[in-house]
Formats: structure tokens, sequence, C-alpha cells
């Protein structure tokens, strides 16, 4: 691997060898240097649940976790990610069955057009591990990162709320 001192020496269409893991698998794939990290998971790995929307880190709907954090993957290059630890959004569901959170979403109509989700979905499911009973103006200041220009955020709150009361509740 190419380490970051050298880079900015590198020609544009240099091809570098880029492996991580991601949802729990290993993955690897050659990519330009100047690829990011979401193009990288969108067309080297197939991985279409990370959606682009300002490129510019402000909305938030590119938001994947590596190694346990939210991140911007607009805002990532994929050499950055080498060696570590991704969860995208397709890595939240337990197979064919939804998620609790995305459960939640689905049952308080927290997504109309759904391209802000896969962000709110990252960012509130590493929102909830932190904060395991919050309340609804922490819940408000933790989503703030992300925009969406449709749901108004209420059922955004309903179902993190909602998730984190069933998860109390069942002792999780």
């Amino acid at each position: 691997m190419t380490n970051e001192k050298n880079m900015s020496q590198l020609p544009l269409s240099q091809k570098i060898s880029v492996e991580l893991t991601v949802n729990g698998m290993k993955r690897s794939a050659d990519c330009e240097y100047r690829t990011t990290l979401g193009d990288f998971l969108r067309h080297e790995l197939g991985l279409t649940g990370t959606h682009y929307g300002c490129e510019h880190g402000v909305c938030g709907a590119c938001t994947i976790h590596v190694d346990g954090q939210p991140v911007r993957s607009c805002l990532m290059f994929a050499y950055q990610a080498h060696g570590k630890e991704l969860q995208t959004v397709e890595g939240l569901s337990l197979g064919t069955e939804l998620s609790d959170l995305q459960a939640a979403f689905r049952k308080h109509h927290a997504l109309q057009c759904g391209f802000c989700t896969p962000g709110f979905l990252m960012t509130c499911s590493k929102f909830l591990l932190d904060h395991p009973n919050p309340t609804e103006a922490e819940v408000r200041e933790g989503i703030s990162g992300n925009i969406c220009r449709c749901t108004g955020y209420k059922g955004i709150v309903e179902a993190v709320l909602d998730v984190a009361k069933s998860r109390n509740e069942a002792g999780k």
C-alpha cells in the first residue's frame, strides 16, 4: 500500500489496491488514489446503499461507520480505509430481516423519498449505542448533522425513541 506521504507524487490515474473489511467480509479492489470511499463502495464493491447528496460532508447521506465511528464517505479517500473495518447500511440488517432500527423507521414513516435514509440509519445506529436512553432533545441533537427534505424529522425522532425504549425494556 502506498503511504500518504508520497501519494501526491503519484499520477492521477495511478491505481492502488485497497483491502478492507465491509460488513464482516474481507473485500479488496483497485482504484485510483483520488477515489472517495463512497465511490469505492458504490462503484468498485457494488454496495449502492451509501448515497451521495452534497459531496461536501454537510448532508450526511453518505454516512457509514469506519472502525465503529460515523464517517462521511464523501470526505474520505478509499486508500485511507485500507485495513479498516467498515459498516454500511447493507450491514445493518440481519440477513433478510430488518434490524430493529430499520423496522422502527418503517413503522414510524421515518422516510419518504428514502434518499437520506441510509445516512440517518447509520448515524442513529451509532447514536443509540452511545445514548441508550436518549431524550427527544438528545435525539434531535444527535441527528442534527443529517439533512432530510421530506419528513420533518418527526418520524425519525419517534423511531429512535421507540428503539431505545424497546431495547431498554428487553435489557439490551
